[in-house]
């Protein structure tokens, strides 16, 4: 997978500010889908500082996971547990049918997917396919996420 600019949240002055995804769209779904199958939103968490991307809490399937949907980009992931700098991600099949004619799910094995960073001459290569600008290749550095879970969902601040 490609990273886009922005997909992190960060961006300098010269840079443009990241798109951003319609809340109020994914409120609806969110709430449309999970009904459906017979579940229930327990908490709809907004991006606030520090993460990038919104937590709906859900109770589906005998099951409490939570759907994740970065703030700038139409990704969307599944998890068992999220916490400061601790997201634990799973594939739910079900749902990602459902979401899929809406967002780009993403699994668990493209989540999972290593980074590979290097330092040359003073300057972060991300040798991952992506178009991160160069305030985002400094919070890479800086955090040092180990996957591209971490880079589409941090709580970098």
């Amino acid at each position: 997978m490609k990273f886009p600019k922005g997909v992190t949240g960060f961006y300098n002055v010269k840079h443009n500010k990241p798109p951003t995804i319609d809340r109020k769209q994914f409120k609806q779904l969110c709430f449309s889908i999970i009904k459906r199958n017979n579940g229930k939103v327990l908490e709809f968490i907004e991006p606030q500082f520090p993460t990038n991307f919104l937590n709906v809490e859900v109770k589906v399937f005998n099951k409490h996971l939570h759907i994740l949907l970065n703030e700038h980009y139409p990704f969307l992931a599944f998890a068992s547990f999220v916490d400061f700098e601790n997201i634990i991600f799973i594939d739910e099949p079900e749902l990602l049918k459902q979401f899929s004619p809406f967002y780009k799910v993403l699994s668990m094995e493209e989540l999972k997917k290593p980074l590979y960073i290097e330092e040359r001459t003073g300057k972060i290569i991300l040798e991952n396919d992506n178009e991160l600008n160069s305030a985002e290749l400094e919070q890479i550095a800086y955090w040092k996420p180990k996957n591209s879970g971490e880079v589409i969902f941090n709580f970098w601040d």
